[in-house]
């Protein structure tokens, strides 16, 4: 029997204690650790960054030799860290590349996280379409804008289209995997794409 929803649960509780900003903080935390994604000096885009715990989380293990850059539609208040740089823009807007290379000039970056999530209507294979179509702008993204070898993290609701969103990541990386960190709440339908090392 599933427990009760509990909206101030254990990681809740943990997030507020240690000052980040959501419980999803955990999630990147544990992906990154698990796929050691992230080191000293690297170029991190986050895309759905708001409200900015998987910036803390990535801003701090970066350090300041390195880039992070956050974008999402509502604004992002400061991380307090000149390497975090964070901008409102739409991932669907036709001059979001231009738009983003104001961020980082460079335009490359080794690792792009996504984290997005589409308005949920209750309707289940609605919220699957929806998840599905963000998880593929993600994925575009990710292809135009990450150097040789450069790593990839996702949200994704399973479901419908899912084994077929699969098939073209795993086209594009040299691994894959599909988890679920400790962190997701028990009733929730998202799992996490890993991708590593996109070919070339």
């Amino acid at each position: 029997m599933s427990k009760p929803y509990d909206p101030k649960d254990f990681y809740y509780r943990k997030a507020k204690k240690e000052g980040l900003r959501a419980r999803s903080a955990f999630k990147i935390e544990e992906i990154a650790e698990r796929f050691h994604l992230l080191r000293k000096g690297m170029a991190v885009l986050d895309l759905g960054a708001a409200p900015g715990g998987w910036l803390q989380v990535m801003g701090e293990q970066i350090g300041p030799t390195g880039v992070v850059v956050g974008v999402d539609l509502v604004p992002i208040a400061s991380i307090g860290k000149s390497w975090v740089k964070t901008a409102v823009l739409d991932i669907r807007a036709p001059d979001f590349a231009q738009q983003l290379s104001v961020l980082h000039p460079s335009g490359r970056f080794d690792l792009v996280t996504s984290d997005m999530a589409p308005k949920t209507s209750g309707i289940k294979d609605v919220d699957e379409a929806r998840s599905l179509e963000l998880s593929s702008l993600a994925l575009e993204t990710a292809r135009k804008t990450l150097a040789p070898g450069g790593h990839f993290v996702c949200k994704v609701f399973m479901g419908s289209g899912f084994d077929e969103y699969l098939k073209t990541v795993k086209a594009a990386f040299a691994r894959t995997k599909v988890v679920r960190p400790e962190a997701t709440r028990e009733r929730s339908f998202e799992h996490y794409v890993v991708a590593l090392e996109l070919k070339r």
